[in-house]
């Protein structure tokens, strides 16, 4: 077994990845989007909505319902301006990539049709305007209360992209619906945490390490909101890569089972 070594060590960009969902029969669904193959990072991947930090996310003016920027910075362990461009880049990107959007006309509503705001979805996902000048337009409340934090990954040393990505869980709100209409999606659905990672198992899909971790954590709860009320320990996880037997792979808290259940790298086979 062998460290896997790179020169220069690329910085890691803040990003930020929400874990949608909704109760079902079998328990709770997330909701999962397949990356367009060919994409710069993760693509032809099977991941949660997310994208990387905004740099006008951390200066992003918006009306704010919830725990105070502070409590997320002591959460997350970071500083106050980090803390708050997370938060706005996870509601952010959560419209952007399938439509959903965490905000409502007053501190405790939430917009329950979002199709009026199709076209300004585009423009954002353009960048033709800032998230906050969206939300001052529409006279929306940033609904961090909607927000739990969850997890914390970066990608390992040696991948020409690298991202230190919070992980974030909501319930997706009444009446919304997440579809996959963006650019970086080739498809998106709802699935159980166990049907997710019975499709990778069989070879049908792709999960990096942190989604697979993900699934198999939320797969433990019954409903939704006993994931909402679970209220996690954040260590920062930095995996790292090696090569055993020719073969590339990821060094993880708990990576038995993915390797057990004959995964390659980063889950291709």
């Amino acid at each position: 077994m062998t460290d896997f070594t790179l020169a220069a060590e690329v910085p890691a960009k803040d990003a930020s990845t929400v874990i949608l969902l909704r109760d079902s029969d079998a328990g709770p669904e997330v909701f999962l989007q397949r990356r367009v193959a060919g994409m710069a990072f993760a693509g032809g991947m099977t991941v949660f909505p997310g994208g990387g930090v905004d740099p006008q996310d951390a200066v992003a003016e918006v009306a704010w319902a919830g725990q105070p920027v502070s409590w997320w910075a002591e959460r997350f362990g970071v500083d106050e301006g980090k803390a708050k461009a997370l938060v706005c880049a996870a509601v952010r990107e959560t419209f952007e990539e399938c439509g959903v959007l965490l905000a409502g006309p007053t501190a405790d509503t939430v917009v329950a049709d979002t199709s009026g705001y199709a076209q300004a979805r585009k423009q954002l996902e353009a960048r033709e305007f800032s998230f906050s000048e969206f939300l001052a337009r529409e006279n929306l409340v940033l609904r961090a209360d909607l927000l739990r934090p969850w997890a914390n990954w970066v990608t390992p040393v040696g991948e020409h992209r690298r991202y230190d990505t919070r992980f974030f869980v909501a319930a997706a709100p009444a009446g919304q619906i997440a579809d996959g209409a963006t650019s970086e999606a080739a498809e998106a659905d709802w699935q159980t945490p166990a049907a997710a990672v019975a499709d990778w198992t069989r070879g049908h899909t792709m999960l990096l390490p942190p989604t697979w971790s993900q699934l198999t954590a939320i797969g433990e709860f019954a409903a939704v909101a006993d994931v909402l009320a679970a209220e996690p320990e954040i260590p920062v996880i930095l995996p790292t890569l090696y090569q055993e037997d020719g073969q590339l792979r990821v060094r993880f808290p708990n990576q038995e089972p993915y390797y057990a259940a004959g995964a390659h790298p980063w889950g291709k086979r």
